[in-house]
């Protein structure tokens, strides 16, 4: 393991280090107004939900590394606090980064950056029209982390009201349907990564009841040769350890369990890697049957 000594870095070497491991990121695009009412749209990276009860989002409009500026969505934020909060997928993502250049002040990133402002119901700030998600959002409190250039500052936003497109939601139409928001994130320096279908998968939570845990998988399974650390762990977010069922066939089973007949050692193998496809596949109840299967030899 390399060792990174993050304190004795640059704040530049510092930030490139920290903003490629703690990713992806969502981005949240947020609208703010100055004392005199003029508009500032800017993306965040460093930003996500934190309650929802109450429904509280944080940003950080980080002072600038360089030279320790502020940005305008803080200045704003501090003047007016209230802030619309949209949620940047795939349709909007080269506006929003766009909107990120450093405009001086007066100066319309809805225009520069090619988005519509459309008025809010709660807020001053406008919405962004494309946007598929907006939240207006009362800001609550701005907490300063530092005096020095990289320092960040939270936004702690309570929302208000939330806008979504009906585009994005399920058939039923109460909830987001995950395949058709397609969601974009920040990694580090340049690279970003998306939410599609080809990058969606499930994680059943033991929420309800509890799964048994590695310390309750029997030993030979546990310590199996084949199976790694997250085969396992799906194997052990089980309630109890199934019953083997005498009827269960799987034609593949029959065909390891024949070959091997004389090997059982490699016969073990075999089974635990079929156990294995099965667990990537989602079948844990059929691996788990080649497992107790397995143990009967």
């Amino acid at each position: 393991m390399k060792k990174v000594n993050i304190n004795e870095l640059t704040p530049m070497r510092r930030q490139q280090w920290l903003q490629h491991v703690i990713a992806p990121r969502p981005i949240g695009l947020v609208s703010t107004i100055d004392a005199e009412g003029r508009a500032n749209l800017s993306p965040f990276s460093f930003f996500n939900i934190f309650s929802s009860t109450p429904p509280i989002l944080v940003f950080s409009p980080a002072r600038r590394v360089r030279d320790n500026t502020t940005k305008h969505t803080l200045d704003n934020v501090i003047a007016v606090p209230e802030a619309v909060i949209h949620i940047v997928d795939e349709s909007i993502v080269h506006r929003a980064s766009l909107s990120s250049c450093e405009y001086p002040e007066g100066i319309d990133e809805f225009t520069m950056a090619g988005f519509t402002p459309i008025p809010a119901e709660h807020v001053r700030p406008p919405r962004v029209a494309e946007s598929k998600v907006q939240l207006e959002c009362r800001v609550l409190e701005v907490k300063p982390l530092g005096q020095e250039g990289g320092a960040g500052n939270l936004v702690i936003c309570e929302v208000l009201t939330m806008h979504v497109n009906e585009s994005v939601l399920n058939e039923a139409g109460d909830m987001i349907d995950p395949f058709r928001l397609t969601l974009v994130a920040r990694l580090g320096a340049d690279w970003y990564c998306r939410v599609n279908e080809g990058s969606l998968f499930e994680v059943e939570k033991p929420n309800q009841q509890l799964g048994i845990g590695f310390p309750g998988l029997p030993a030979e399974i546990r310590h199996s040769r084949i199976l790694n650390g997250e085969q396992l762990a799906r194997l052990a977010n089980v309630t109890s350890i199934p019953d083997a069922i005498p009827s269960f066939d799987d034609p593949h089973v029959r065909q390891i369990v024949q070959y091997f007949s004389n090997n059982p050692e490699e016969m073990e193998i075999e089974l635990h890697k079929h156990a294995a496809r099965l667990v990537n596949e989602g079948h844990i109840a059929d691996a788990w049957q080649v497992l107790l299967h397995a143990t009967a030899f």
